[in-house]
């Protein structure tokens, strides 16, 4: 993304040079050319419809320009590729917690190889912070109670900065990081030094621990309804709405299971707010967006771990 954006803002530091330089040219030379002069009378002068049309037509299309151009990179960079590397970013006063798919867990520190995609799923533990890395012209505010996602492709090895970029308490100025590019099998020798297992699996076991596996059944005779298959689909609610299942809503729905009932289904589900931590919330999401791509039989494995007492509205 880093050329994209510098060559927007490149663009748009010569037109707006351009135009000063004109506006200056212009002032010089009317005031030199219009100067007050003894005994010479001041001439009025009218309007010209040409000039006036000119000076609004040529900077609409070049305003059009800049907006079309901006939209085409603002797409790209909000964006991220179905197949992008997910790294799940919790934010606190004052550090950078992360943890990637594969279960590695850093601290203001991220391992990423050189040419892949890698999206960022980021909530805040407390205030507002911002996950900001100038080398590759990307920046996103990192809220509480809610996802925001950024993505990216280092395209060359070594270390970069990694800011908080919205003042968030006394300590602001220390909260910085590292993002380490490193070659492909450098970084699998990294990432194959100790995890606990792929994210995924810790939410499994979560899951089960909370004893949602008994109303969250893929045979549709629980409580809650069948979680196989539904992330990224759309949900139909009770209100008759229309919602798509992604991070938040799964998030949501955890937290606040009243929110977003879905068709067919009461409102039974008890919050899990407080209840459970940021990291595990990211597992939890982690481990519903996993059996989109898991065979029926795994849910029933699951039911089958630990019973439970509660619905949930989750779909």
């Amino acid at each position: 993304m880093a050329g994209n954006v510098d060559a927007l803002f490149i663009f748009l530091l010569i037109v707006t040079g351009m135009v000063a330089l004109l506006v200056f040219v212009c002032l010089i030379l009317f005031a030199a050319r219009f100067r007050y002069r003894r005994g010479v009378a001041a001439e009025q002068i009218e309007g010209s419809i040409p000039l006036e049309v000119t000076w609004s037509v040529i900077p609409t299309f070049v305003f059009f320009a800049i907006f079309g151009w901006g939209a085409w990179v603002y797409f790209q960079e909000r964006t991220p590729p179905r197949d992008a590397t997910e790294v799940y970013v919790v934010a606190k006063q004052w550090m950078w917690k992360l943890e990637h798919a594969e279960g590695q867990r850093e601290i203001n520190e991220l391992h990423v190889p050189v040419g892949r995609d890698v999206k960022l799923i980021m909530t805040s533990q407390d205030v507002i912070h911002s996950f900001y890395i100038p080398a590759f012209r990307i920046k996103q505010d990192v809220l509480p109670g809610r996802y925001t996602t950024a993505w990216f492709r280092a395209i060359k090895p070594g270390t970069y900065h990694l800011f908080c970029a919205e003042y968030c308490g006394t300590q602001h100025s220390g909260m910085v990081g590292s993002i380490v590019v490193m070659e492909p099998a450098q970084y699998e020798a990294w990432m194959s030094g100790g995890t606990p297992g792929p994210l995924s699996s810790t939410g499994e076991k979560i899951f089960a621990e909370l004893g949602c596996s008994t109303c969250h059944r893929n045979d549709s005779q629980g409580r809650g309804p069948g979680l196989q298959g539904v992330f990224g689909k759309p949900v139909l609610l009770e209100d008759g709405r229309t919602v798509n299942a992604d991070e938040n809503y799964i998030r949501e729905s955890i937290l606040d299971p009243g929110a977003k009932i879905v068709q067919g289904y009461k409102p039974v589900m008890p919050t899990f707010q407080g209840l459970v931590s940021e990291e595990q919330l990211n597992a939890l999401v982690a481990y519903v967006k996993s059996l989109s791509a898991a065979k029926p039989g795994d849910i029933k494995k699951a039911s089958a771990v630990a019973p439970a007492n509660n619905g949930s509205q989750v779909e």
